[in-house]
């Protein structure tokens, strides 16, 4: 377990291209492993969590290879044309990817295990257990919620008319995904809108799928059993990732960084506009499309953040990026204050307990909420000189990383590794534009 140790006074300089978007990797491999035909992607994320992706296709019949410098051509198997398995499934760390595929196993024939790591073991699964069994598919799980599980699919899958309880972009891409191989329309309602890169990259492999809003409520309608087209795609640099290096920049005195080519999705945006309404200076440029997502350059400056207590972003639209958003409330003039965050208890980790925790042991004042925590910035450096624990968490790995170029002791995480899953590159990046970054044994 290699510990990263975070410290540094040096502005952050220049440009950067951001690693592909995660969320868009996974669908890209999913979806084009049931295309007829050969797909070609670039810009794929190479980190453990798509890899467990191509993997799990790879299991399940379809050709995967990376070709030539970072190009990968997917063959696939057709809309139900899923094998069972030799093998269990490792999904590693991969949450996302896990709850997808149970959603495109559920209207196949097949039988299915899959496990993870500890902490992809403690991740539930009810949330997309509970449709998919509308659906037909029947599951032996551990407590009846966590992995391992396995999972028969149905040959005779129902289509769905489901409302998710919870705002989940996971949730309704199980239900769609299972509904590419069910006979008959599959809608989902929205009371709050998701991240939709499923939609759009269905609709790109032409797929009859609609949105339309009926009120408050956006109405998703897929007809079942296409003939899925192969894609040439680029995939977009992940706001996500994109997110550290945002706080970063608008955090430490001096800096000046652009971020080339990153996705602008508008339902993944709102840690920039959290950003700039604690007065971060952030330009969008160039602004552009690829492969139907919205894609700009981001040209960030330091500038002086002052907390906030009413963030008027909707959480689904960043809800990954509030630890290290909570980094920049840490450093800012004033006090802020985060709630209607329960989704942070039951990600990767519990988020809200690990990042309270590491905040004050780092000399942060911090009230934790059951539903969101309240911060004390220090208006400018923080005291550090704290151990943080990641629980295996990649975004709290990096979340300190970010806080410690603004410590005036340094912040030690205790294990480096979890961040491979999602950002490979983060500290080899981070370290040229200047951040002080040691790996440790």
């Amino acid at each position: 377990m290699p510990s990263l140790v975070s410290q540094s006074h040096k502005a952050l300089k220049g440009s950067a291209t951001i690693p592909g978007d995660k969320s868009i990797s996974h669908r890209a491999l999913m979806l084009s492993a049931l295309a007829v035909g050969e797909s070609r992607i670039t810009g794929l994320l190479e980190g453990e969590d798509v890899i467990a992706t191509a993997n799990a296709m790879r299991a399940m019949g379809a050709t995967i290879e990376r070709v030539g410098d970072g190009e990968w051509r997917v063959h696939g198997v057709g809309v139900g044309g899923l094998m069972t398995p030799a093998d269990i499934i490792d999904m590693g760390n991969s949450g996302t990817s896990t709850r997808l595929l149970m959603g495109l196993m559920a209207s196949h024939d097949i039988t299915v295990t899959m496990t993870g790591d500890d902490s992809l073991r403690g991740r539930p699964m009810a949330r997309v257990i509970d449709p998919l069994t509308e659906v037909g598919a029947t599951f032996a799980a551990r407590d009846e919620q966590y992995l391992p599980l396995t999972l028969t699919g149905t040959d005779f899958p129902v289509p769905l008319d489901y409302t998710p309880p919870m705002a989940s972009a996971q949730v309704k891409s199980a239900v769609l995904l299972a509904g590419l191989n069910t006979p008959g329309v599959t809608t989902v309602r929205e009371k709050v809108a998701t991240r939709d890169h499923t939609e759009r990259m269905l609709a790109a492999m032409g797929a009859d799928i609609s949105v339309e809003q009926e009120g408050d409520i956006r109405v998703v309608k897929l007809v079942g059993q296409p003939e899925l087209k192969p894609i040439t795609l680029e995939v977009p640099g992940d706001i996500s990732s994109s997110a550290f290096v945002l706080v970063a920049a608008s955090i430490v005195e001096g800096s000046d960084v652009t971020l080339e080519g990153v996705g602008l999705n508008p339902l993944r945006t709102g840690i920039v506009a959290a950003l700039q309404q604690m007065g971060a200076d952030i330009s969008v440029i160039n602004e552009r499309f690829l492969g139907g997502e919205p894609v700009a350059d981001l040209h960030i400056k330091a500038a002086k953040l002052h907390g906030v207590t009413d963030l008027k972003v909707d959480p689904s639209t960043m809800i990954d990026e509030f630890p290290v958003l909570f980094c920049a409330a840490a450093t800012a003039n004033g006090t802020s204050r985060f709630t209607g965050l329960e989704e942070l208890r039951v990600k990767e980790s519990d988020r809200l307990a690990l990042m309270a925790a590491g905040l004050k042991a780092n000399g942060v004042e911090v009230i934790e909420f059951k539903d969101g925590i309240e911060i004390k910035g220090a208006a400018g450096k923080v005291p550090g000189g704290g151990t943080v624990a990641t629980a295996l968490d990649h975004r709290i790995a990096m979340s300190f990383a970010v806080l410690g170029q603004m410590a005036e002791n340094s912040i030690t995480i205790d294990d480096a590794t979890p961040i491979a899953t999602s950002f490979p590159t983060f500290t080899g990046l981070m370290q040229k534009l200047g951040a002080g970054l040691i790996l440790g044994d």
